[in-house]
């Protein structure tokens, strides 16, 4: 990292992070602005993140800072790739391991040949349920409040963008894939989906995000490395 000043992070800073397991795109955001205004002596400084990761996901967060932040919403409307791993004969409530499995399903029937065939189903733009336990608002409410209150909503379907899916290995129960589409993509409905598409069950059990645009995961820091190096200097 290079030596930024004050002045830098003021005027606007892009930082890309490589958001560890377990941590918010929150607890991310937040860890970098404690150690700016740390360094700095700053009473408050603008800062945010283009596009939430799940905490069970890793990968690129794009974070701006000072009047940077105002590009948000620009690189929130860029592509964005991942890798992952669907499981499937299982499904569980909140499409990924946040939740404990609820159904089981046979696998059986399903090669490697019809994985590959299915795919296809889910290229182009495609219509796709966001998962009860998500952060959208209905009525003022997020989705998850209700779904761990155990109430039943109804959710709009929405058009994404799917310009991208491949399966890079199979290793059954688990189906290794690369993905990429357009903002607003769930990737674990898309995972809930395809096993049903299979006439089985999937989740998702593992996500990384590598790409945003043209911004690569592979030039991202560990927000600990970034703080560390900061309050090195």
């Amino acid at each position: 990292m290079e030596n930024l000043t004050k002045d830098d992070f003021l005027n606007g800073q892009l930082l890309l992070i490589d958001k560890p397991l377990g941590w918010s795109s929150f607890q991310a955001v937040n860890k970098l602005k404690w150690a700016i205004r740390k360094k700095f002596d700053l009473k408050k400084i603008k800062i945010g993140h283009a596009g939430t990761l799940d905490p069970l996901a890793t990968g690129l967060l794009i974070i701006c800072t000072g009047k940077f932040t105002k590009k948000i919403p620009e690189y929130q409307g860029q592509a964005k790739e991942y890798t992952g791993t669907i499981t499937l004969g299982a499904t569980t409530p909140s499409y990924d391991q946040e939740t404990e499995i609820d159904q089981t399903f046979s696998t059986a029937h399903i090669t490697d040949e019809l994985i590959h065939e299915t795919t296809a189903e889910f290229i182009g733009e495609i219509e796709q349920a966001p998962p009860v336990f998500s952060a959208l608002k209905k009525d003022g409410k997020r989705l998850y409040e209700y779904a761990r209150e155990g109430k039943d909503v109804e959710i709009k379907k929405r058009n994404v963008h799917i310009l991208e899916f491949e399966i890079t290995k199979i290793t059954m129960p688990e189906v290794a894939f690369r993905i990429k589409c357009s903002k607003g993509t769930y990737i674990r409905s898309i995972a809930h989906d395809f096993g049903r598409s299979l006439d089985s069950g999937g989740h998702l059990t593992g996500l990384r995000r590598t790409k945003i645009g043209n911004f690569n995961v592979d030039n991202a820091i560990d927000p600990l490395v970034f703080t560390e190096e900061l309050l090195q200097k």
